[in-house]
Order: structure tokens, then sequence, then C-alpha cells
């Protein structure tokens, strides 16, 4: 006799699992391919929040955009650099604070165009962040003196 899984497990499970894969990549990932993640978790969150607010769902909606706004202000923004990245993270930092006001007003008006915005901006930064990190670089080879 087999028995059907509980409704809920399969989503569970399948939830479980993906939480392991993402532990497994930011456990093994470089510092720049954690900026990466923080980048797709915050577009996931945006792509979420658009979902709950054509729907009409306020509350998913608003979970959506707290965790987008958490993900760019204390871990895209915090991440920058702003003592060794001089006028280059000054303007990143001021980017992400537009950033995060998109988010803000998307939520509390319930502003899909804000919320484009918001999402525009991040994946402009995200594709640039890509390809700068993505580009093989140049080794020199050491030079033994002798």
């Amino acid at each position: 006799m087999t028995y059907a899984p509980p409704r809920g497990l399969r989503r569970h499970s399948v939830n479980a699992y993906a939480s392991v894969g993402l532990e497994t990549q930011v456990l093994s990932a470089s510092p720049e391919r954690l900026i990466t993640l923080l980048f797709d978790g915050a577009l996931s969150a945006i792509a979420k929040a658009r979902l709950h607010l054509q729907q009409g769902n306020i509350a998913e909606r608003g979970l959506a955009i707290s965790k987008a706004i958490d993900i760019v202000d204390s871990g895209l923004k915090a991440a920058v650099d702003r003592e060794a990245g001089g006028e280059v993270a000054t303007n990143m930092v001021a980017t992400y604070e537009l950033v995060l006001h998109h988010l803000m007003q998307a939520n509390l008006n319930a502003d899909e165009e804000k919320l484009t915005l918001a999402e525009t901006v991040l994946k402009e930064i995200s594709s640039a962040w890509r390809e700068a990190c993505d580009t093989p670089r140049e080794h020199t080879p050491l030079q033994v003196r002798s």
C-alpha cells in the first residue's frame, strides 16, 4: 500500500531543496558572486511584488517589496566601499538610495511604474556588474628574479 504525501509536503520539500542550493552557492561564492546573488534576489523580489500588485494582494506585495528594500539597503548599498571607491562609490550609494525611494513609493502608492523604475535601474547595474566580473582578467606571469 502507498500513501500520497500530505498536501504541502512537496512544496515544503522544494523550498527546502532550493534553500540548501542557495546556501551552498553563498558559502562557496566569491565576493563578486555574492553581489550577483544579491542582485538576483532583489530582482526576484521585485518580480514577485509586481505579481502581487497586479493581483491586488497588498500584504504579499508589501513583504516582497520589503525584501527587495532589505537586499538593496543592507546588501548592495552596504557593500559599497565609500572610502576606496571615491566619487564612483558616492554615485553608487546615491543610485541605491534612488532605487530605495522608488521601491517605497511603489509600496505606499501601489505604483507599478515606480516598481519598474527600481527594477530597470537594478537590471542596468546588475548587467554592468556581471560584465565587469565575468570578463576574464589577463594574467601576468610571475617573474622569477635570480
